[in-house]
């Protein structure tokens, strides 16, 4: 009597079915990010606001902005692209704004070496919100739900930098719909190379 490999069975059944379920999510943050996105689309044409004081999600990107910066703290260099998309280095200062709450960080401008150090001392800035940078490596920031760090990125620029690009709703990937048919083939992929393998066991018994 010809015996099917329940244990093998079982878990190859319980990654397609996660498999699965990873496409159907992805076809879920698809249309959220559609909504997103068209939001951020309509952010741009709204009146500007304070900088927000407290950790917010992405609702508010590429919106107007401004915030006082007391005085710059440290900095930050990271590559980059102005305005006019010539190469350069992202000039971004983590800036005190008082006692009464966190920090806030502003990309004031792109410089030409990686080496420039800006002379600026703080003040009122202008310009659109942005997300910071982050150390968080791709694939943990994709399925993770904590809210981005935001960043002001000013326009015009300051001390006597480059100007930042432009908001650009490009810069906020929708790539779910690619990432569900990878998922979806996975699982296709999976079940077809099992049937294979138990019809080769199947046969080979007695």
């Amino acid at each position: 009597m010809k015996r099917i490999p329940v244990v093998a069975t079982i878990v190859v059944s319980l990654a397609i079915v996660a498999m699965i379920a990873l496409g159907i999510w992805q076809l879920q943050r698809r249309g959220e990010k559609e909504a997103l996105l068209a939001q951020l689309a309509a952010n741009q044409r709204l009146a500007p606001i304070a900088f927000p004081a407290i950790p917010v999600g992405d609702d508010l990107l590429f919106r107007r902005a401004s915030v006082f910066c007391l005085k710059p703290v440290a900095w930050i260099s990271r590559g980059g692209r102005d305005a006019a998309g010539n190469p350069g280095w992202r000039q971004i200062a983590s800036c005190s704004t008082g006692a009464e709450g966190p920090g806030v960080m502003v990309q004031i401008g792109i410089a030409s070496t990686a080496t420039a150090k800006p002379t600026w001392s703080g003040g009122k800035v202008s310009g659109y919100i942005g997300h910071a940078p982050s150390e968080t490596p791709m694939i943990a920031a994709a399925f993770s739900h904590a809210p981005k760090t935001l960043m002001l990125v000013a326009d015009p620029p300051l001390a006597g930098l480059a100007a930042n690009p432009p908001a650009d709703l490009s810069s906020v990937p929708n790539n779910h719909l690619a990432y569900a048919v990878q998922w979806f083939l996975f699982a296709l992929v999976a079940g077809i190379i099992y049937a294979i393998a138990l019809r080769r066991r199947l046969r080979a018994q007695p």
